[in-house]
């Protein structure tokens, strides 16, 4: 409806990732399928992600077991997260219909990677299939930062996807002496922090970045007649 609109969006959501230091795998730059997209709100992202999340397992689990139903699959999901993360984590999973195991900290507030792998290979082992992770830098609560070195790395052998909410406390990172706090952000699948917290945007604009953001396109892809088109495909 608006392509001068989109392709502006793109540009400035790469402008807003390299400020903050985000690997260029994340941005549109990459030459790649990966950027920027603009959300009402991180609760909206984190839900997004799940969805995707949800969509790209769906389909992995139909390859290896043609005779389970949809329903069968979505029985056996599980997310994660810090018991400390923001409520509408908790909700993104009764939105999308699956269970969310919210996991004790340490004693710094902190999501630690031992926690999680624990968690993730007793619940494989009861049946389920664990899909979702989300770590939360600068948690509502408390302003405590999930350890993403160590969760990252086990996302990725366990091949979950790893949804990074920096809501609160993501504008710190412009700072380069705050961005230790976000080591190991390469592992993630998604990123969300929310300039009408501290950058004096106006609210709605939570940014939203994905590596891979074909698993929410066709999550929610309806390909009506109306809509189409001799350019499709030629913008995000």
């Amino acid at each position: 409806a608006s392509p001068a609109c989109t392709e502006l969006e793109v540009v400035m959501l790469d402008w807003l990732g390299q400020m903050i230091g985000l690997p260029d795998t994340f941005l549109a730059k990459s030459g790649g399928e990966a950027g920027g997209v603009i959300q009402g709100t991180a609760s909206e992202a984190t839900l997004v992600a799940l969805l995707g999340a949800k969509n790209r397992m769906m389909v992995r689990i139909k390859e290896q077991h043609p005779e389970w139903s949809e329903s069968d699959i979505i029985s056996k999901l599980v997310g994660y997260c810090n018991k400390q993360a923001h409520s509408s984590v908790e909700r993104a999973g009764l939105l999308g219909g699956v269970q969310l195991r919210q996991l004790k900290s340490d004693s710094k507030k902190r999501l630690r990677g031992d926690t999680l792998r624990e968690a993730i290979e007793e619940d494989k082992r009861n049946g389920l299939i664990p899909f979702y992770v989300v770590a939360t830098l600068g948690t509502t609560s408390s302003c405590a930062f999930d350890v993403l070195e160590e969760i990252g790395p086990v996302c990725q052998d366990l091949d979950v996807w790893l949804h990074v909410d920096a809501a609160y406390a993501g504008s710190a990172f412009i700072c380069p002496e705050y961005r230790y706090l976000m080591k190991g952000v390469d592992y993630a699948d998604s990123f969300n922090f929310n300039p009408h917290k501290w950058m004096l945007v106006n609210f709605d604009c939570s940014a939203m970045w994905l590596k891979q953001p074909r698993w929410v396109v066709d999550a929610f892809n309806v390909d009506p007649l109306y809509l189409k088109h001799d350019m499709e495909g030629s913008v995000p």
